[in-house]
């Protein structure tokens, strides 16, 4: 795991089974108040994130005190892919279970060689296929960004030598490490188990031939074991993760992102320290841009009363995006610093059936809860725009549901809303098409047509949604822009994605005015009725 961005020279042997060894980490800690959540503590070397400079997001910094989400709201290899098995047989990687036994790898001394694991997770994607050809005939589909074990160590399957896209990744010059696929299956017996684990791992002409794109995406389907490896197609094959706030640590893409939670413990004391630097400018900072802020952990570990007055003790103007309630704990803390930076704080919000919110998101605050908490927000007298997000089609995007829900949101005393359809990323796509499959499997076609080439709805299904929402945020004193202007009746609501220049936050959720010395984000980030894909915020929007 790749813990040396908070590395510590603590050994500390409260750390779970099989985490000890991990650089960086301070120690592993459950407790009964958070059943089935896992917090690692480390020691972090910075606070501050710096988005790249070609990002269209009007925010300079982020900052996370957190890595993976306990409000819990589910790379890869083609599924006919053939995984070694304890017992000696092969098996398509499809068709694998959690709990499953199979063949990885350890290093022992300067060799690796194989032992039995077991089959944590499973999970699958649909990605853009490429296809592996070996010297001895073995071919592979895998994605791009799958790793496979060559005689020089991991490598991607795609890569650049330079460039943002640099990285590992196989050549010609490559030899894969491993059987190869053609060599045939035996039958078990206790001489052939013994012999796979108990073999040392070689590459015996493996050699990479060439690595081809397929020009379509295809299913892919990946594993979670307890060696961080198995054996595919006979070649070593590294697990790979989908959710990539989680995958930089190496946890899997589905229960760990919601179960194990990486906590930085002494974010305060960096933050102060680089805030205290002569060539720190001031800019704009946002908080909830990765993972929430608010959510369970914070009950527990505190962090943000630091992480707010460290801001506004340097005059630094910041954002706080959340769906999480925690939030009201700190709103006296919020008013004060008003008095003394620009601040902007954003709420989202989507589903307002009771069991669908309990079947979509288990361990988030109610939406009645939320609009409780934007309530003590206007009261106090502190900015707050709404995300009403995701809104998802043909089933929270009626015009009676979204009427009831922008009504209530205005009722509330929100500055402004932004209304934002479902997104459905790899690893959040599978899951929630599984739920769509058992509890409304009448919309199963309608959502493969709509998100059928990638994870955002077409253009069609945003302008109809933007039509539908229009005369509802007049109808309710929410279209109006910055200053009290109304929208023209001409005027479109703008659409867009992550990145386009259209993209709008709600009036609120953005610090406005600025300190001498400060600079202030742009005006025309802040817009009222904005209907878009994304808003910087994958756990508020992420849905699951």
């Amino acid at each position: 795991m790749r813990w040396e961005a908070q590395r510590i020279d603590v050994e500390d042997t409260s750390a779970l089974p099989g985490m000890s060894s991990v650089r960086g980490l301070l120690r592993s800690v459950q407790v009964p108040e958070f059943p089935g959540l896992t917090f690692h503590e480390v020691r972090a070397r910075s606070a501050l994130n710096k988005v790249p400079g070609d990002s269209a997001m009007p925010f300079p910094y982020t900052i996370n005190p957190y890595r993976g989400c306990s409000h819990a709201c589910t790379y890869c290899v083609s599924g006919d892919t053939q995984v070694l098995m304890a017992d000696g047989s092969q098996r398509p990687i499809a068709d694998l279970r959690v709990g499953d036994h199979i063949v990885g790898t350890e290093e022992r001394g300067r060799y690796r060689y194989y032992v039995m694991t077991e089959v944590l997770d499973h999970w699958s994607t649909v990605k853009p296929a490429y296809q592996v050809d070996l010297a001895d005939g073995t071919e592979i589909v895998a994605s791009a960004d799958h790793r496979f074990l060559t005689g020089r160590g991991w490598k991607h399957v795609t890569g650049a030598m330079r460039g943002p896209d640099q990285r590992p990744h196989l050549t010609t010059n490559d030899s894969l490490l491993g059987f190869g696929r053609t060599v045939a299956t035996l039958e078990v017996s206790a001489d052939h188990r013994r012999g796979h684990l108990t073999g040392m791992v070689r590459g015996d002409a493996l050699r990479v031939l060439s690595v081809e794109a397929l020009g379509l995406d295809l299913p892919m389907y990946d594993i979670t074991t307890g060696t961080g490896d198995f054996v595919a197609n006979g070649v070593i094959s590294h697990n790979c993760f989908a959710r990539r706030t989680h995958e930089w640590l190496e946890f899997d893409s589905g229960r760990d992102f919601d179960t194990q939670i990486v906590v930085k413990t002494n974010l305060v004391d960096v933050l102060r320290k680089e805030l205290a630097r002569p060539s720190w400018r001031r800019e704009h900072v946002a908080l909830g841009t990765n993972t929430d802020p608010y959510q369970r952990a914070e009950g527990r570990y505190r962090l943000m009363p630091g992480v707010i007055r460290a801001l506004a003790d340097s005059g630094t103007p910041f954002s706080i995006l959340t769906k999480g309630t925690l939030l009201r704990r700190d709103v006296p803390l919020l008013a004060e610093a008003s008095r003394r930076v620009p601040i902007g704080l954003g709420i989202s919000m989507a589903i307002w059936e009771d069991a669908l919110h309990a079947d979509l998101e288990p361990g988030v605050p109610t939406p009645r809860a939320r609009l409780d908490l934007v309530r003590t927000l206007a009261d106090a007298g502190l900015p707050c725009g709404v995300f009403l997000a995701p809104v998802l089609p043909g089933l929270t995007d009626d015009e009676a549901s979204l009427d009831a829900a922008i009504r209530a949101i205005a009722a509330a005393g929100a500055a402004g809303v932004t209304v934002i359809p479902l997104h459905l990323r790899p690893g959040a796509r599978e899951w929630f098409m599984a739920w769509l499959a058992g509890a409304h499997p009448e919309l199963v076609p309608r959502y493969e047509r709509l998100y059928a080439r990638r994870p955002y709805v077409p253009t069609e299904y945003r302008s109809w949604l933007s039509r539908r929402v229009a005369p509802l945020l007049a109808r309710h004193c929410l279209d109006r822009r910055s200053g009290g202007a109304a929208r023209r009746v001409d005027e479109p609501v703008a659409t867009g994605v992550p990145g386009d220049e259209e993209v709008g936050f709600p009036d609120g959720s953005l610090p406005t005015g600025a300190l001498p010395g400060v600079q202030a984000p742009d005006p025309s980030w802040r817009s009222v009725g904005t209907v878009h894909e994304d808003a910087g915020g994958p756990e508020q929007l992420r849905l699951l």
